[in-house]
């Protein structure tokens, strides 16, 4: 068994991280740092900044990405959002 601890953040810590440089977004109950992936993202920057800081969980799933997004996705994960979603 794994004694690797998942890192917890309260969501206004998720939310202060809301700049281009520094962008976190909670999808599904668990934080991403976003941050350097903002200028790959295929949709554009906007669409990133749009949600920084926030709970991008419905614009994620609403687009439909692709698995190779998800496997993107999963490397960039921080930790987990305090008491869920």
């Amino acid at each position: 068994m794994s004694t690797e601890t998942i890192a917890e953040f309260a969501f206004s810590e998720v939310k202060a991280h809301n700049s281009k440089k520094d962008l976190w977004v909670v999808i599904d109950g668990k934080v991403y740092d976003v941050s350097r992936f903002v200028d790959e993202h295929p949709g554009g920057e906007e669409v990133l900044l749009d949600v920084a800081g926030q709970d991008a969980t419905e614009a994620f799933d609403d687009v439909g990405h692709s698995d190779e997004a998800r496997e993107i996705l999963a490397g960039l994960v921080k930790g987990k959002l305090k008491g869920g979603v």
